[in-house]
């Protein structure tokens, strides 16, 4: 008796070279949303940007014998309110972004309209401030006191100016139905902003005006 035996088909499958990198769903994208993700990175930037600039004004003024007492050139109380009124800008900030949060877009511009008007009286309030030390011949270029004084308060309201320009296309976009409950991200990704300009203020204040 004969018995036959049936070869398999051959199965190119097999010997096909196999992928040298994983697949990747790039439709779920990565585990936090992207602009998150690119604010926190460029916020991280900032972060090693002030500590620097902090760092070096700390450096120098502390081997500086001869550092005036800030109480006597600086208005103080003058930027102290000033402070105050950044600090509730960032609260109703917040207070925006839970009104949308519920649906509220009326509650959204509203807040969101004080948050401008109070970065716009920071800006204002600064800008006064310069005018005066100017006019009474206190620039930059007098002593390192004033060089490092410009230099602190000048790049933090360059970052002041760009968070209310930011907060305006926002409100703008809000005005023109852009946010909802389900969708305000837009609005986060300012905030997440703002309150950081907000916080290194908060040191910068603490830092040049106070000792």
């Amino acid at each position: 008796m004969s018995s036959s035996t049936s070869i398999p088909a051959y199965d190119a499958s097999v010997d096909a070279p196999k992928p040298h990198h994983p697949v990747y769903d790039y439709d779920s994208g990565p585990p936090v949303d992207r602009g998150k993700f690119a604010i926190w990175l460029f916020l991280a930037t900032e972060v090693m940007f002030f500590t620097g600039l902090i760092g070096t004004y700390v450096v120098i003024r502390t081997g500086s014998v001869t550092w005036p007492d800030p109480n006597t050139l600086l208005a103080v109380e003058l930027t102290a309110f000033n402070t105050f009124v950044l600090i509730v800008s960032s609260w109703t900030v917040v207070r925006g972004l839970q009104a949308i949060q519920k649906g509220d877009r009326k509650g959204l511009l509203f807040w969101l309209g004080l948050s401008i008007l109070f970065g716009s009286f920071f800006v204002g309030v600064q800008v006064y401030e310069y005018f005066e030390l100017v006019a009474h011949h206190r620039t930059p270029n007098v002593d390192l006191f004033w060089s490092t004084f410009y230099a602190m308060t000048g790049f933090h309201g360059t970052h002041v100016i760009v968070g209310v320009i930011w907060l305006i296309c926002v409100w703008i976009a809000a005005a023109r139905g852009k946010y909802s409950a389900e969708n305000h991200v837009g609005l986060e990704l300012a905030g997440l902003y703002w309150h950081f300009v907000d916080l290194v203020w908060v040191l910068l204040f603490t830092i040049v005006y106070l000792f």
